[in-house]
């Protein structure tokens, strides 16, 4: 018999080294110290769950015998086609002309991000994201082992043909391979792309003729303002139709009606779709049924008053949270001022480390919060951190947001 292997390190591939620890989910620990303020995790309050709805749809599922055989069996990859008919019908809402062959069901959106990274990434190639991006989608990438590059030239007059030259040119046969986004009240910074901006974007993409991947986690959470399209919906008005577009959509319910139910899509031509649907059926054959079964049903009740409900209470904490700190915070701290989503982003002064003094702001004021570094490719971004308002009432944002710039101007 061979001797166990005490040391696993060598048998890793080497991709293994690039797979980090997400800073958020060590921190989502602190919220089971109850005397913890956390601006922590960006996760929905569960008090907007359908906790009644999602009980009588998985009942009424459960006690007819054909749709039981149905939810509790396999199905197909792509998965259950009367949610997909739905996820149609809102993304046309949306302004974007698909069809079903157009959409895959993934485990959350977070599955969407690992496949198309697994789809387009050689090692050495080049992913453009913003500075800070998505924590999440980072350690998607990582495991594919890219390079990245800041997404800069929306906002100045770089050519594409030298962007794509600095972009790949410091590793053999390496490409640009995709652009990410996260348009709508980004995660972590809160901010949202102009349609100007939006319109850069696509003629950046249509140079490098590379894809376009939109995270809209957070699309339908606006508080303030007119909506912004959608980049695939200008994707698709200026191709003519989706099968030519070159922007993948990747949307969630999660934000909405509820993450544990891990209910994401993936929305693209059909050859993405079809690549994905090959890449689901050899990782986990098909999201469950069942869980997909009751999010149709969710979705088809109480989509839009599960997105009101979630955008009155949001707004009223975000408002709170930015109001305490114009109250509290000393001279030199900076914020955005978000028109949805459930994040603010704030700036210490140069030369400040938000993540240096996370203990002191845990340990003496019991505040909690993601220091801005995690968010950046290159670990830059020190003097700034994430604040979400989504799971604080607002006696405790008031609370903790006096308490944070206490700490800070300490």
């Amino acid at each position: 018999m061979n001797a166990p292997i005490r040391d696993w390190e060598p048998a890793y591939a080497a991709r293994a080294s690039r797979m980090q620890a997400s800073e958020i989910r060590e921190l989502l620990k602190l919220l089971e110290q109850p005397d913890v303020i956390s601006f922590a995790g960006g996760i929905p309050d569960p008090a907007l769950f359908p906790r009644e709805a999602a009980a009588r749809a998985y009942a009424e599922i459960m006690a007819e015998p054909a749709e039981a055989a149905r939810a509790l069996q396999y199905s197909i990859s792509e998965g259950h086609s009367g949610l997909r008919q739905w996820i149609v019908e809102h993304m046309r809402g949306r302004g974007v002309d698909c069809g079903i062959d157009n959409v895959v069901i993934t485990s959350g959106s977070q599955q969407g991000l690992d496949f198309l990274a697994r789809l387009l990434l050689s090692p050495g190639d080049t992913a453009l994201v913003t500075w800070p991006t998505y924590l999440g989608a980072l350690q998607a990438f990582n495991a594919y082992e890219p390079r990245y590059e800041r997404l800069m030239p929306l906002a100045g007059n770089r050519p594409a043909a030298s962007y794509a030259e600095a972009a790949a040119g410091a590793v053999p046969g390496g490409r640009v391979k995709f652009a990410y986004v996260v348009p709508d009240f980004a995660n972590p910074t809160g901010e949202t792309m102009t349609l100007e901006t939006r319109q850069r974007l696509l003629a950046l993409a249509e140079e490098l003729d590379i894809p376009v991947i939109e995270d809209a986690a957070y699309a339908a959470l606006r508080y303030d303002g007119a909506e912004v399209p959608a980049v695939q919906a200008l994707d698709v008005a200026r191709r003519g139709h989706i099968d030519a577009a070159r922007t993948i959509y990747c949307g969630t319910f999660s934000k909405t009606i509820s993450p544990g139910l891990r209910v994401g899509w993936i929305c693209a031509a059909k050859p993405i779709v079809q690549r994905l649907v090959l890449m689901k059926q050899a990782s986990d054959l098909n999201s469950p049924q069942l869980n997909q079964m009751v999010m149709l049903r969710l979705a088809e009740t109480g989509y839009a008053a599960q997105v009101d409900a979630a955008r009155a209470l949001y707004r009223r904490r975000r408002d709170c949270m930015l109001a305490a700190l114009a109250r509290h915070m000393p001279d030199g701290v900076g914020w955005s001022r978000p028109d949805g989503g459930l994040f603010i982003w704030l700036m210490l002064p140069e030369g400040r480390d938000a993540k240096a003094l996370l203990p002191r702001a845990v340990e003496e004021a019991r505040v909690a919060y993601v220091p801005g570094g995690a968010f950046f490719a290159d670990g830059s971004g020190v003097n700034s951190m994430r604040l979400s308002f989504s799971m604080a009432g607002e006696a405790q944002i008031e609370a903790g947001i006096a308490r944070l710039a206490a700490v800070i101007g300490g």
